[in-house]
């Protein structure tokens, strides 16, 4: 039988690194992608079961045809894993127009080319998983976060709106939501990050969740998410008071 496949964007760093890692090392052929090649032919070099494809995907053109190209040189494309992400801290703290579009271009916008790319293959597959990589900063508002935030909301969202249209053709949408993952992107902030967890640990639960599970969100670290769960809960005034003086921004 042949090997099962997961693509991955993102794959050159971070998260979508380790994850390539450990799928490749659970014997899976990976397929991995990025703007970066210099960083996919370094991957795939010390790994025979990892290939890459660069990849802008913020271009819905590019997307398609290199997901093309993927169809056709490898076989059975079980998981599609989209994890391109970007921020920047030091835009965020005010409203920054410019930012923020490019923000949704690449986190929101960039998820749902590649998504695109791949629906018909799902589709007609009749079965196989959507990875979407959101944030626990999706859940609610929080300070400094103009951009990021309510690009991981809207991806929130989409993830549970494709969960009933895929589910019709039994193609399993999951949603992945992390805590503080030591990455080049946290890397920029400058803040105490509470559960600053390893790209490994990230890959080990992601990777349980993906072939173990079944559910429609994987999220981690639970000391952290759980905690973010229940404020999601409460009602505006207490859960905006109660941030507010947690990270020091509220009114005196």
């Amino acid at each position: 039988m042949n090997k099962k496949t997961i693509w991955i964007t993102g794959g050159s760093t971070g998260i979508g690194k380790a994850l390539a890692i450990k799928f490749a090392d659970s014997g899976w052929n990976v397929v991995i992608s990025a703007r970066r090649e210099n960083l996919l032919n370094e991957i795939s070099s010390n790994n025979e079961n990892i290939k890459g494809y660069a990849l802008d995907v913020t271009d819905k053109d590019q997307c398609k045809a290199v997901f093309e190209r993927i169809q056709k040189e490898n076989e059975n494309i079980e998981i599609c894993f989209f994890s391109t992400g970007t921020w920047n801290p030091k835009k965020e703290k005010e409203i920054d127009v410019e930012q923020m579009e490019e923000v949704f271009k690449v986190n929101f916008f960039g998820t749902v080319n590649c998504i695109k790319a791949v629906e018909e293959h799902f589709r007609n597959k009749k079965n196989g998983t959507i990875g979407i990589v959101s944030s626990i900063a999706g859940y609610r508002g929080l300070p400094n976060s103009t951009g990021y935030g309510p690009s991981k909301s809207a991806l929130n969202n989409l993830a549970e709106s494709l969960y009933f249209d895929f589910k019709r053709d039994n193609v399993r949408v999951c949603l992945i939501s992390p805590g503080f993952i030591k990455t080049p992107m946290t890397d920029k902030n400058n803040f105490k990050m509470p559960f600053l967890r390893t790209p490994e640990f990230a890959a080990e639960k992601i990777f349980n969740g993906l072939v173990k599970g079944n559910d429609f969100e994987i999220h981690f670290p639970k000391q952290l998410t759980l905690i973010l769960k229940f404020l999601s809960f409460l009602p505006h005034r207490i859960y905006l008071g109660l941030i507010g003086k947690l990270t020091k921004y509220q009114k005196k």
